[in-house]
């Protein structure tokens, strides 16, 4: 329980949440972390929020030289990281004080390489909304195809057994493609506590309508995966197909 945690923070025009966000990190029962933040020129006081919290030697922050989206900025971050281990928490997400403690535990506890947890969602104002949200026991390579199940916010992998990890620059799913890379080398397990909370902001992804869902699975696999057309088109069907089963069996509330 001594080694180094890397935690991938991407940054942008969350000035307002950033804050709560952080402190949720130095929250943790798990002191051995380094907090990689990158921010993706940011027009908002970001920069002010989280200049005071430099004073910490574990927290790392980051400026990209031009807007260039979240997967640029994941990238970056995860070729600064030191850790064994890779963790991601978004600059609006929180985590619950003993998350990384029971996490790394549960993973090498278990022989686990690569795992996620549940989470509940809340609102703009920190609120639980009602929502909680879990997924499958163990997600093989081929069950990663059907869905993007885990939460950003909760996944934690094994740098040692997965390697460096670089995605294409696609606009939306970033996060999806880089679990469907992490996957072709481990397993990933759920470890079944709720030790994330997830901000549902008016922006967020799942609240754009279906002709923009497809379009975004669709090039997921057409330009990340560099799957060709008709595969991509099948594995978006098949896609939406498992958003309905999640909906149904992993989704409380």
């Amino acid at each position: 329980m001594s080694e180094l945690v890397s935690i991938i923070m991407p940054s942008y025009n969350t000035g307002r949440f950033i804050k709560e966000t952080i402190e949720s990190v130095l929250a943790q029962s798990y002191e051995n972390w380094e907090l990689l933040i990158v921010d993706d020129c940011s027009t908002d006081n970001t920069d002010e929020v989280v200049k005071p919290f430099l004073a910490d030697p574990r927290i790392c922050y980051i400026k990209n030289e031009k807007n260039s989206g979240a997967a640029v900025s994941r990238n970056r971050a995860l070729r600064e990281a030191k850790g064994k281990w890779i963790a991601f928490l978004d600059s609006d997400d929180l985590w619950e004080p003993e998350k990384l403690e029971k996490q790394i535990a549960f993973m090498e506890d278990n022989g686990y390489h690569y795992s996620y947890t549940n989470y509940v969602e809340i609102d703009e104002a920190s609120k639980p909304n009602g929502k909680w949200v879990t997924g499958p026991r163990k997600i093989t390579k081929h069950g990663m195809y059907n869905y993007c199940w885990m939460g950003c916010l909760t996944v934690m992998y094994d740098v040692q057994t997965v390697g460096l990890v670089q995605i294409e620059d696609i606009k939306k799913n970033n996060d999806y493609a880089m679990w469907l890379k992490v996957c072709q080398k481990a397993d990933c397990y759920l470890l079944d506590e709720t030790l994330a909370r997830y901000r549902k902001r008016s922006g967020s992804i799942s609240n754009h309508g279906y002709a923009k869902l497809i379009k975004w699975h669709y090039k997921l696999y057409r330009e990340a995966e560099k799957r060709d057309c008709v595969t991509s088109a099948a594995l978006m069907m098949r896609n939406l197909f498992f958003g309905f089963i999640k909906k149904m069996k992993y989704v409380k509330g």
